[in-house]
């Protein structure tokens, strides 16, 4: 489980393609210090398991599943990413729960910057839409953020200096594509209700 609170903003050193599934090696010397084989890492939100590490760098195998439910399919030698340990037990939660299942993608339609802080819009999948709420949470490649204006099928955020500087939301422009996990306690609540994914309540027999 993780926070959404990003600890280091790593980079792509090298890929290879396995066919129906990818080998990526990510430079991360925070996230590596105590990082052993089969630990996680989450990269732009995805939970990835550690194949093997050493100085400052970790292997990640990525199965088709992930690469075409994400964006990581479109990672290569160079690409910053944002790198999170999981939560250890006791630490504070300063974000919100975040599994590291991405549920979509999204495309960034614009940003509109301002003296200190800038609004993000972006689209999204209409089928993770109600599960997005004004002043809700959700997570943006990895990055647990309050959402500001709730669409049918888009979303704004404010994004302050320190996640402008220290994650990729600083660096993304309008058209790229970025990971989305809606907040699983909506989704929880959605199935203990017994609603469908089309919105209408299911009979309860």
């Amino acid at each position: 489980m993780f926070t959404g609170i990003v600890e280091e903003l790593g980079e792509v050193t090298a890929v290879e393609n396995l066919g129906d599934a990818s080998r990526f090696r990510l430079r991360g010397p925070l996230v590596t210090e105590d990082a052993k084989h089969g630990d996680s890492i989450a990269v732009n939100g995805v939970c990835l398991t550690v194949v093997d590490c050493g100085d400052g760098e970790f292997t990640a195998d990525v199965m088709a599943e992930t690469l075409t439910r994400s964006s990581l399919g479109a990672l290569a030698v160079g690409s910053r990413v944002n790198l999170e340990r999981p939560m250890a037990l006791g630490g504070r939660l300063g974000g919100h729960l975040v599994q590291g299942h991405v549920d979509g993608t999204g495309t960034i339609t614009g940003r509109e910057p301002s003296e200190h802080w800038e609004i993000v819009r972006v689209s999204l999948p209409a089928e993770l839409a109600r599960y997005v709420v004004e002043k809700g949470s959700i997570t943006v490649d990895g990055v647990s953020l309050t959402v500001v204006e709730a669409g049918d099928d888009y979303f704004t955020i404010s994004l302050i200096p320190t996640t402008l500087a220290l994650t990729t939301l600083g660096i993304k422009q309008a058209g790229d594509q970025v990971n989305l996990e809606v907040d699983v306690l909506a989704k929880y609540v959605e199935r203990l209700l017994g609603a469908d994914p089309s919105g209408q309540k299911e009979t309860v027999k």
